[in-house]
């Protein structure tokens, strides 16, 4: 467009994508303090209290990770809800404010560890729910020509701080003495750019999108404007308002199905059902070749591979994040768009698959006596970043945003991104489980077991949807699911105009009119 985005505009994206902070600073910055010293001694987490129980130990780490996700696969649902009633924008600042209570909860547990598991949960509803209201709120004031990138700003501001969590630990590591002090600093550290989104949300509109849906024509007139920072008399703002109304007028009247109804059409219709498994698929490949519950634990894993100290493994870790980061960005900004779906995933699950077979092999016929080995395993777990973060780390949500009719994209949606949390919780649960018990090599073996079985599926299942309108996706669910995987449309950009006529002709209004 050539000119700077209004300033309200800016906030609102600053202020939405930190709702990805929580979850991002989870999986790094607490998920490493668990191994801080001070935390082991104050959870009995120490390996010398648990000689001849090393599942033991296991089970109390892994409960203590997993119960923060366990409360976000239930946040997410219970969101769901949420978003319509209250609003996204109060939505958005109860999840804060849950999340937030959680934290502090969490820091001030003082060693009960059963406070701690409460804290968990309850801080998880919080971080949950802004997994959708943040990415759904983003793209309902994003304009259609820029919204694939706005969205990922949510993820950039995750990712970012998930490797500035491990760095965190590192430095409290390095320059404060081992006390309680240290883990609560670390932990408590989140709340400080959350609580600066929590009150600038006071700055921001709420949802024009959802503000017509409930007829306050006036506050969504008055809420483009502020956010496009044009006056409401503006040819452009009120073409984008015109519109909103339509969508708003289309989905009011889909909404008079119940849930059971929606649910209903969408397993009982074969190409909708198609595209719901596939969905379901995908999240559940997607978690089970490893997932985020190696991230979890990257901290123990690096030491496994034969990083020596706690200190190093911590910067180690950091760098791990910035990789997942910058392959991240990448692939948001360029590589989905130009590559396409089918060709990222299926080179994420080779290269994930490629590194598990090595650590099996490593761990299972080589071990930490090799130093050449070894320093190739430390190495694997950075091409393994790299395969997840270009493939099945995003590419299960972009599925589920294209391959669903508007009529059922928010159940499906809810329903699927509710099952991811229960996946990740599960996986992070055993994780550290599977690790100890089946003697590091045969974990590896089954998540290279299942790389090898997404690569069949997907490849069977998954068409891809590069160009494809969203009134056309049908298309490719006509034949049965393991042929739809060869389907194919012509591919096409959709026309984007510039200036009065901007976003004119949207993918999205079209498959309203349709």
């Amino acid at each position: 467009m050539g000119k700077l985005p209004p300033p309200f505009y800016v906030l609102a994206v600053v202020v939405l994508a930190f709702g990805g902070i929580p979850k991002g600073y989870d999986e790094g910055g607490f998920s490493a303090s668990v191994t801080l010293p001070a935390f082991k001694n104050d959870y009995n987490l120490n390996k010398a209290a648990w000689k001849n129980n090393a599942t033991g130990l296991a089970n109390r780490t892994a409960n203590i990770s997993s119960f923060g996700v366990l409360g976000a696969a239930f946040g997410a649902l219970i969101a769901y809800f949420l978003n319509d009633k209250l609003g996204r924008l109060w939505s958005y600042r109860l999840a804060i404010v849950i999340w937030a209570s959680g934290i502090l909860m969490q820091v001030f547990s003082s060693g009960i560890f059963g406070f701690l598991l409460f804290a968990r949960i309850w801080g998880g509803l919080g971080a949950g729910a802004l997994t959708v209201i943040a990415p759904l709120f983003l793209s309902e004031i994003a304009p259609t020509r820029v919204r694939g990138m706005i969205v990922s700003m949510y993820m950039v501001v995750l990712l970012s701080f998930l490797a500035l969590g491990f760095f965190i630990n590192y430095g409290v590591s390095k320059t404060m003495k081992t006390s309680r002090s240290q883990w609560q600093i670390v932990q408590a550290i989140p709340l400080i750019p959350v609580a600066f989104a929590f009150f600038s949300s006071f700055l921001i509109p709420e949802s024009p999108r959802w503000l017509a849906t409930r007829g306050r024509d006036e506050e969504c007139l008055a809420a483009l404007a502020r956010l496009r920072g044009l006056s409401q008399n503006d040819a452009e703002l009120v073409a984008e308002y015109e519109r909103v109304q339509i969508e708003a007028n289309a989905l009011v009247e889909m909404k008079s199905l119940s849930l059971l109804e929606t649910a209903k059409e969408c397993l009982a219709v074969p190409d909708l059902r198609s595209r719901y498994f596939l969905a379901v698929a995908m999240h559940t490949i997607a978690q089970w070749t490893g997932g985020n519950g190696i991230t979890y634990y990257i901290s123990d894993i690096f030491q496994y591979a034969g990083v020596k100290g706690s200190e190093t493994s911590l910067i180690t870790s950091g760098a791990y994040g910035i990789v997942k980061l910058v392959i991240t960005m990448i692939f948001a900004w360029g590589l989905i768009d130009k590559l396409g779906r089918r060709r990222c995933f299926t080179a994420g699950l080779v290269l994930q698959g490629a590194t598990h077979i090595y650590m099996a092999i490593y761990f299972g016929a080589i071990g930490q006596g090799n130093q050449r080995a070894s320093d190739a395993a430390i190495a694997s777990v950075f091409i393994y970043a790299t395969g997840w973060s270009l493939g099945l780390c995003t590419i299960p949500y972009i599925y589920c945003s294209e391959i669903f009719p508007t009529k059922v994209r928010s159940f499906g949606y809810a329903t699927t991104m509710g099952l991811h949390w229960f996946w990740q919780f599960a996986v992070v649960r055993v994780t550290p489980v599977m690790l100890a018990a089946l003697n590091k090599w045969g974990a590896y073996t089954f998540w290279a077991s299942i790389c090898a079985i997404g690569l069949v599926v997907l490849g069977l299942w998954a068409p891809e949807t590069k160009g494809v309108p969203l009134e056309r996706m049908h298309e490719l669910f006509e034949k049965p699911w393991y042929k739809s995987g060869a389907a194919k449309l012509p591919y096409r950009e959709d026309s984007i105009y510039e200036g009065n006529d901007a976003e004119k002709v949207s993918v999205e209004h079209r498959e309203i009119e349709h």
